[in-house]
């Protein structure tokens, strides 16, 4: 009796040619989706619960979808590596991890000159250049680990600069003036979920309030 054939999770299953550096080098920068979504949204509805923040991340969870419905409807295969990726039985128009990456490099762009974030500065390139580096670098490793062509990963940059820039106005152009509800509903009261994007300088406001509180605190022990 033969036994039913076996599929990787493709979530973090990146193949690349054994003894390539620069193939292991490319695989771990495939994997800065997985990590950004665990270890960055995640982690921030933990500890921050703002709502620019998750209003990013549902962002990129829209931007997902709207990937996985036009690969469905275009039905583009993956170039001829995909038999030693496993992956032939996949779509690959418009590559997901680039777009994703783009998404998210443009809308933190936006934030950032927009004075939205944990901290002000006033050398906003510094700031952005990890992001674009990113993305770039995600895109050239999903051509030269096989996984895609180059048209479908320009595809998924473009797209992902377009719904990153739309959303972004959505959120700030329509959205923001609900956040005062968002904040005082029973979600947001019950989950302390918060925005903070019209403070400056979050982390310096943060650091003075916390100080205060515990100067306040003292004072009423002595």
């Amino acid at each position: 009796m033969a036994l039913p054939s076996h599929k990787a999770v493709t979530l973090t299953h990146v193949m690349y040619q054994r003894g390539d550096k620069l193939g292991y080098f490319l695989a771990w920068i495939s994997l800065v989706p997985v990590f950004i979504s665990l270890g960055g949204f995640v982690s921030h509805f933990i500890f921050r619960r703002e709502l620019q923040g998750m209003f990013f991340a549902l962002g990129l969870i829209i931007s997902q979808f709207v990937n996985e419905f036009i690969k469905t409807s275009v039905q583009q295969a993956r170039p001829e590596t995909c038999a030693l990726l496993d992956m032939c039985d996949s779509h690959g128009w418009p590559s997901s991890h680039s777009q994703y990456m783009f998404f998210f490099a443009i809308y933190f762009t936006l934030m950032t000159y927009k004075g939205i974030g944990l901290w002000h500065t006033k050398n906003k390139f510094a700031v952005i250049f990890l992001p674009w580096a990113l993305a770039l670098l995600t895109m050239y490793s999903r051509v030269y680990l096989g996984y895609h062509t180059v048209a479908q990963v320009l595809a998924g940059s473009a797209l992902g600069v377009f719904l990153g820039a739309l959303w972004f106005w959505v959120v700030n152009s329509v959205l923001y003036s609900y956040f005062p509800v968002m904040e005082e509903s029973w979600f947001g009261r019950a989950f302390y979920i918060k925005d903070t994007s019209h403070i400056p300088n979050v982390l310096k406001f943060e650091y003075e309030n916390a100080r205060d509180a515990r100067n306040k605190l003292a004072a009423k022990s002595n």
